[in-house]
């Protein structure tokens, strides 16, 4: 992957979750995109009062996903083995099992 292609996919990571692992054992690198609704998680404290989480400042600014269509891991930018980790499940998991496969 080139230089311009890497900043573009780490460009508002925050709001997109996008990051890139590079393994200790292979030195290859795995781009990952968590994908997920386009409404952001609710997170925030808990208030023992009320008995709800309530929202921080800044909530609602980032999502730390994407929608799949608007994912950048794809064919037509030289992606080979595209892997889906699915719902609930590690990225790292599969990035495991990917290294497994290449020994």
């Amino acid at each position: 992957m080139d230089t311009d292609f890497r900043n573009r996919f780490l460009t508002d990571r925050d709001d997109t979750g996008r990051f890139i692992v590079t393994s200790l054992k292979t030195g290859k690198k795995y781009f990952v995109e968590p994908i997920g609704s386009s409404r952001m998680a609710d997170w925030g404290s808990y208030n023992p009062s009320t008995g709800n989480v309530e929202n921080k400042k800044g909530a609602g600014k980032f999502r730390g996903s994407i929608d799949e269509t608007e994912s950048l891991i794809t064919k037509e930018n030289g992606f080979e083995k595209i892997r889906y980790s699915g719902v609930g499940a590690s990225p790292f998991s599969t990035i495991e099992e990917m290294e497994r496969e290449i020994q």
